[in-house]
């Protein structure tokens, strides 16, 4: 069974930083998609940043520039490092993984933005 756990996230002012972690365990194929997921209240929940099956990272149009995913193969963990952060950014920020129809969430990670 795949698990993750989110962590990294709280409360920063606009312009300000945070760096998530989410440290996967369990059995995780290459040939998965990973990253990171966000939802605001009221809102559906949306990809804001992943490692793509093929190979390259995509970003939602709104982050680019901004934050930047990475992953250390070795202690199979993910990293979203936001900089210039925006109200905007308010969200329960997931991590997941998956491909063929299988999907895993964590269980998400809190990050305010406000002055």
């Amino acid at each position: 069974q795949v698990q993750l756990v989110e962590s990294g996230g709280g409360l920063v002012q606009p312009g300000g930083s945070l760096k998530l972690s989410c440290a996967a365990s369990g059995v995780i194929f290459n040939f998965w998609t990973m990253g990171w997921y966000r939802q605001a209240p009221g809102k559906q929940r949306e990809l804001v940043a992943s490692f793509a099956r093929g190979g390259g990272t995509n970003y939602d149009d709104s982050v680019k520039g901004r934050f930047t995913i990475s992953r250390n193969n070795a202690e199979n963990a993910v990293y979203l490092q936001m900089n210039s952060l925006k109200p905007e950014d308010t969200a329960l920020y997931y991590c997941h993984t998956g491909g063929l129809g299988v999907n895993y969430w964590g269980q998400g990670t809190q990050v305010t933005v406000s002055s």
